[in-house]
Order: structure tokens, then sequence, then C-alpha cells
């Protein structure tokens, strides 16, 4: 706006000058003519002097308002100038406003990012700890159930401990009322005699008496019979049969020991049976000068139940003085 006011101005002035060099000239050509009254050729040259005079003013108008021109538009190159500048800088600003726009953004991209990782982390270790406190809880009860089964347990084994002493007790007044003013029959303290020591059952043997013995290999599976006897209290195993009968009813543990020589493909062993049917199995075979072999279980037998042991098929033991091969029992407790 201020250049194009300066060069209004400029314009201005330069047509002023013009129109008061004009009238300057048209007054001296009016006082020439009034003195010497030339001829109308002489007001032509008039005319054309006139002419010429303005010509040479505008010339020299136009050489005066020249400079001003140039002036202006120095002027104006230097504003555009300082406009450029002034639009680069905000240009370069802009630039790094949008530079630090974009890092900003990619930051909280990154900061989303990770967010979302720690949110995922948190729900897996939120899955984990269930998990866990799951199987924690699941263990708990299960060992909450075995406590409970232990209990009940111990508390059978109380009841029956209980009942135990409760005969015990009728066993040993009974007992004192033989010795004491009770008057019993002889058959009466017999029995109650038989009867006590029917509740007293253990016996233990050996396969061999003496000598050093090798027996088998069968074919099929051999019922043994073990002659050596170590105890028999009760008398319920037979030395002649080999088998054990159950005097009263009640829970037993049998065991059974195995030893022999050593084969590449002959084995030893011997398998426990109760009323006919297989229990357990001590057995061995090695490439060895002697094989040695066990097992054992408890049994719930009633009155004139049979346990006995038969020797593996193709299988061979070894007993001698040493005694390594044997049969046990005992009456833990009547039911």
């Amino acid at each position: 706006m201020k250049t194009s006011g300066a060069l209004l101005v400029l314009l201005c002035c330069c047509l002023a000058e013009t129109q008061l060099r004009g009238e300057t000239i048209s007054e001296n050509e009016i006082t020439h003519q009034g003195h010497y009254g030339e001829a109308e050729n002489r007001e032509n040259e008039v005319m054309g002097a006139a002419q010429r005079t303005e010509a040479a003013a505008t010339a020299s108008t136009q050489q005066t308002c020249q400079p001003d021109i140039h002036t202006v538009l120095r002027e104006m190159s230097v504003l555009m100038a300082e406009q450029r500048v002034e639009l680069r800088y905000t240009k370069a600003q802009m630039e790094a406003v949008d530079t630090r726009l974009r890092a900003s953004e990619n930051k909280a991209e990154a900061m989303e990012t990770r967010l979302r990782a720690s949110e995922s982390n948190a729900e897996a270790m939120e899955t984990r700890l269930t998990e866990r406190l799951a199987a924690s809880e699941k263990k708990a009860e299960g060992m909450e159930t075995r406590l409970l089964a232990s209990e009940k347990t111990v508390e059978e084994q109380r009841a029956v401990i209980r009942e135990l002493k409760e005969k015990q007790e009728e066993q040993a007044a009974a007992v004192r009322a033989v010795g004491g003013s009770v008057n019993l029959t002889g058959s009466q303290v017999q029995e109650l005699r038989w009867e006590i020591e029917e509740r007293k059952v253990s016996f233990s043997a050996s396969l061999v008496a003496s000598g050093d013995v090798n027996t088998g290999p069968f074919n099929a599976a051999t019922p043994l019979v073990y002659k050596h006897i170590f105890i028999n209290i009760g008398n319920a195993y037979n030395p002649n049969t080999g088998v054990f009968t159950a005097p009263v009813r009640g829970v037993y543990h049998f065991n059974v020991f195995v030893f022999g020589n050593g084969h590449a493909s002959r084995p030893s062993g011997v398998s426990l049976h109760k009323n006919g049917e297989h229990i357990v199995l001590a057995y061995t075979v090695q490439n060895t000068v002697h094989v040695a072999a066990s097992n054992g279980a408890s049994l719930l037998l009633e009155v004139g139940d049979v346990v006995y042991v038969k020797l593996w098929p193709n299988a061979w033991v070894r007993d001698n003085y040493n005694h390594h091969t044997t049969f046990s029992g005992h009456l833990l407790f009547p039911m």
C-alpha cells in the first residue's frame, strides 16, 4: 500500500510541472504577438517553437520522474526480499514444528505399544496366577480328602483297638473268674484257652531242613513245601503240604524270599496264592553267580482261607543250611 501511494504522488507531481511549463509558453507567445504584430507565418513559427518547448518539457519531466520510479522499485525489491526471508523463516519454523509434532506422534505410538505390551503381560500373569491358584486349591482339596480318609482310617483302627481291648478285658475277666470264685466247668475253661490261643498266629519256614538243594525247574507252576520250621504259633501252617489255613478272620501279612543260582535264561521265582488266586510274584533272572528276590502282601482272610507258594514255571530256587528261600506269615489283628 505504501509503494502504491508513493507512485501516485510522483505521477501527480510530474503532471503539475508539465502544466505549469505549458502555461508559461502560452503567455510568452501572446506578448510576442502584441508587440511586433507579425504575420500568420510568424504565428506558425511561434506555435512550432511552443510545440518544441512542450516536447522538451515533457522529456525533462520524464527524466525527473524516472529516478523516483527506480527508487520505488528498489524499495519494493527490498520489501519483497524481506518478505522472502520472512517467508523462508516462517517455513523453517513450520517444518521444525512439523518435525517435533511427528516426533511426538512417534513417541506417543511407542508409548501406546509399550502400554499394550504391559497390558498383555499383566493379562498373562493374571492367567498364570489364576491357573496356579486353581491348581493350589485343587491340591489343597486333594490333601483335605486324603486327610479325611486318613482320619477315618485312624478312627477305624482305634475302634478295632478298642474292640480288641474289650475282648482282652473280657478274656482276662474270664481267666480271673477261672481262678476265682466263679465256678466254670473244665470244658469252658479249655474253650477260653483255645480262643485266646487262636488269636496268636505266626509262622516262618525255609525250603529245606538240611543239605544244599536246587528245586526245579518244572514246566508248570508247582506248589512248594517249606520243611524247616522257625516258628508256627497257632499251628496254622502245615509243613507237610506247605499250606497256611486262617484260624480266625483277620488281616494277615505274608513274605516270600527267593535265592538261586544265576543263569542267562533260567529265572528264579515264586508266586504267592490265596485260595487259588495269584497275589504277588518274587522273580529275578541274571547271568551272575547268585540271584535273590523278595515280595510280600497283607491280606484279609476269612476262617478257612488258604495261602501257599508256587514255584514259577521253568524257574528254579536254591536253599541250604543258610536258609535263603523262606515263607512267613503273621496275624496283624483279628476282624
